[in-house]
């Protein structure tokens, strides 16, 4: 039995599931910006997307798997697969590389886009396949087109997509580079965290386009002016993605918060500020700024990229506060 061809009464528990997971997306908010993406969560089968996935036990990462010969894990298979919470689908040497976002926050993702009919959209990080599905229904195959690094992961995302009736273009490169030959885009949308927004993505897009993208546990949501500049602001939603591959940067350093108080280290909303400014600001300054703007929401902060740089900004793209993003600086060599 493949988990294209369930059972009868396994069909009929991923039709409730599905079911109970759009009332839970609908009851959090997160299409309230965008109300028509409820029938592609309604009619894309999110476990066609994950014939597998881990849970952690006591032991590690356990596989939960649809063709499990037991019953009992192909029923707990089916519901984990629409509950309301990313899922580890991809390991490598005991490290996760790849997910399957939570099914809201994917929500709010797509609902930020503010699609159009006939848009074109690139997505970086194709994953499962699951979030391509839900473009695809909604914009259709021709309009959609996913980019990830490794092959095996676009080679299961095809396949996944596939089984549920889904062709957008599924393209195995680097992420960073974007797709030119499918360029232009109305809309870019990356599932996976960055340290800064590619200017290759800025110049594949169509002035006035939206990029999306996770930076510092925040979604970016910026506005194409022309192929060298864009800018807009932070979501007020955090967001934790597993990092693009194939970018060459490395490993930020464990950053020490001596002198910072409890109540500062265990904001969200401090760490935020912390990742945003941690090449340019000191913990203890980013504190002494963080109460002194009355702790900031991310909305108030942004990002901008032109030609030579691009930067984070608390409330004014030109103000006081900003802070260079990694790796922006534009090399001549």
């Amino acid at each position: 039995m493949g988990a294209h061809a369930l059972g009868n009464d396994l069909e009929a528990l991923a039709v409730s599931a599905r079911a109970r997971l759009l009332r839970r997306i609908d009851a959090s908010g997160a299409l309230a910006g965008d109300p028509g993406w409820r029938a592609a969560f309604a009619a894309v089968p999110r476990h066609l997307f994950v014939p597998y996935y881990y849970v952690s036990g006591s032991a590690g990462y356990e596989r939960c798997w649809g063709e499990s010969p037991d019953p009992r894990i192909r029923e707990r298979w089916v519901r984990g697969a629409y509950e309301d919470t990313p899922l580890a689908t991809r390991l490598r040497d005991g490290e996760l590389i790849s997910s399957s976002s939570q099914p809201s926050l994917m929500a709010l993702m797509l609902a930020a886009l503010r699609v159009r009919p006939g848009d074109r959209v690139l997505e970086i990080g194709a994953g499962t396949g699951y979030n391509a599905a839900l473009l695809s229904y909604r914009l259709g195959d021709a309009n959609v087109t996913t980019v990830d690094m490794d092959p095996e992961i676009t080679e299961s995302a095809r396949a996944h997509l596939a089984a549920a009736g889904y062709r957008p273009a599924v393209v195995t490169g680097d992420g960073a580079r974007g797709v030119p030959e499918r360029a232009p885009f109305d809309r870019i949308v990356a599932t996976c965290q960055l340290a800064s927004v590619p200017r290759a993505w800025i110049a594949q897009c169509r002035p006035g386009a939206l990029i999306l993208t996770p930076l510092a546990t925040g979604l970016a949501a910026l506005t194409v002016r022309d192929p060298e500049h864009a800018e807009g602001p932070f979501l007020h939603t955090p967001a934790y993605f597993v990092p693009l591959r194939g970018e060459s940067r490395p490993e930020p350093e464990t950053v020490a918060l001596g002198g910072v108080p409890h109540r500062a280290r265990e904001s969200d909303l401090f760490r935020f500020l912390l990742a945003l400014s941690r090449d340019t600001l000191e913990p203890q300054e980013a504190y002494a700024l963080w109460e002194r703007e009355g702790m900031p929401d991310r909305q108030r902060y942004g990002v901008t990229v032109g030609p030579e740089r691009a930067w984070a900004w608390l409330d004014d793209p030109e103000g006081p506060y900003a802070w260079p993003l990694p790796g922006s600086e534009r090399r001549t060599f």
